[in-house]
């Protein structure tokens, strides 16, 4: 009795191998850089919604490079579309060396425009590439499982902000930085800001051995090999599935609720250890404890769904975790002790099956159509620069109907849970997905 087409063909594992490990490159930028927020807030003693600018940088390099990615794609080739994103990749993180030297914020924001830019090639290539690289009836799986190493880079991109960022800042506080005179505050912030960038120059070094393996590779083309371009009508084909439309709307308030939880735990673990006796620089270090704790949920979790996905049909899972993860943020609103962060922590074991289901269920079926198809699911991560600044907004009010600002604004998350459950919903009841 035939067991089914394998999820990764043996021609092609060589293949996939190589390019899982940009899911994890990329993921690895994305939760090195979550923590900075708070991180560039202090150093230059700027307000929380000023700090989530990083965000909007960051996430904007996606949103703006995402259709450009997948233009030049089409034209040339997947492998060709990794290896532009990898040269991005290491010219952004190498760019936070005249950043620290000219000591100005806006420097580091171009910087991680760039990097970003990057980070748009290497996901409008590599997730519709994976799709590829075997039979359409396990693509989502597929995805799903090359997905799994996402979180194992951003452990580690936790872990070095953790240990090499936030615990060798100068430890003065926000008010102590605010009584520094300007030349002992100037001194301070150097210092703190050469810290903060070695970690992206050793990274920037790295991607560039990956470029060069990558280069020296023979990678497959599958359906690499169609350049003709006719923007218009995929547009219009595309425009018109309902599925797809939805799928990228639901995207956005994904990649927006992953950010906002991965972001502010730091602020909302800040007010609750602080509360407790802790300095701003302990709260911070534990709060950042927890966050990897959330990633070590959220990584198990992944492969626990990959497994699930035999059995559920995916938006019937998808539904089902949006619906828990939106209990678990009622009560991070709820309570004001350990118990909200628990509840935040875990929340990442509903957010691990989302953004690789939605996108394989959105794409389903697409054909050649899947490269454009994946670029809008990619500028949909623009949810992630958008949304963050507007929770941010939220808790620098301090206190929100009677509440702490910080627990208030998951207000936000929980409508974004609610909209991917409606997704889930109509993907298993209306369009008939099921597996």
């Amino acid at each position: 009795m035939s067991s089914g087409p394998k999820v990764v063909p043996k021609a092609n594992l060589a293949a996939f191998i190589l390019v899982t490990t940009l899911f994890f490159a990329w993921g690895f930028a994305n939760d090195i850089t979550n923590p900075m927020v708070k991180a560039f807030s202090k150093i230059f003693r700027m307000s929380v919604t000023d700090g989530a600018m990083i965000q909007l940088a960051f996430y904007g390099g996606y949103f703006a490079m995402a259709f450009p990615a997948a233009i030049f794609i089409r034209k040339y080739s997947y492998k060709s579309g990794i290896l532009l994103g990898l040269g991005l990749y290491a010219v952004g993180a190498l760019m936070f060396i005249p950043a620290s030297a000219v000591g100005l914020y806006y420097p580091f924001l171009i910087a991680y425009f760039v990097l970003t830019c990057g980070l748009s090639f290497l996901e409008t290539s590599a997730n519709p590439y994976i799709l590829s690289m075997g039979d359409e009836r396990t693509a989502t799986r597929r995805l799903n499982l090359a997905q799994a190493f996402n979180p194992i880079g951003s452990l580690l991109g936790m872990f070095c902000a953790m240990n090499f960022i936030q615990a060798r800042l100068d430890p003065l506080d926000t008010v102590g930085r605010g009584s520094l005179s300007e030349a002992e505050f100037e001194a301070v912030k150097q210092s703190d800001l050469g810290v903060l960038t070695a970690p992206y120059v050793a990274v920037g070094i790295a991607v560039i051995i990956l470029f060069l393996v990558i280069l020296c590779t023979r990678m497959p083309r599958n359906d690499d090999r169609n350049h003709s371009l006719d923007l218009g009508a995929v547009m219009k084909r595309l425009m018109g599935l309902a599925r797809y439309r939805e799928g990228v709307i639901a995207q956005f308030f994904y990649v927006g609720v992953q950010i906002m939880c991965w972001t502010f735990i730091i602020q909302y673990g800040t007010r609750v250890f602080m509360a407790e006796g802790m300095s701003e620089t302990q709260a911070e270090v534990v709060s950042q404890r927890y966050n990897i704790a959330a990633m070590i949920i959220f990584c198990i979790s992944r492969f626990i769904c990959t497994f699930l996905l035999k059995y559920i049909p995916p938006g019937r899972l998808l539904m089902s975790l949006a619906i828990a993860g939106g209990v678990f943020i009622c009560g991070v609103i709820g309570f004001r002790d350990i118990k909200g962060i628990y509840c935040l922590v875990a929340v990442s074991a509903c957010m691990s099956l989302m953004f690789p289901t939605i996108y394989g269920i959105a794409l389903e079926g697409l054909g050649d159509d899947a490269k454009f198809g994946g670029a809008g699911l990619i500028m949909a991560i623009l949810g992630g620069s958008l949304l963050p600044p507007l929770q941010a907004s939220i808790i620098d009010r301090g206190v929100v109907a009677g509440i702490p600002a910080v627990n208030f604004s998951f207000v936000v998350p929980l409508v974004c849970f609610a909209v991917i459950a409606v997704y889930g919903f109509r993907t298993y009841r209306v369009f008939k997905v099921r597996r």
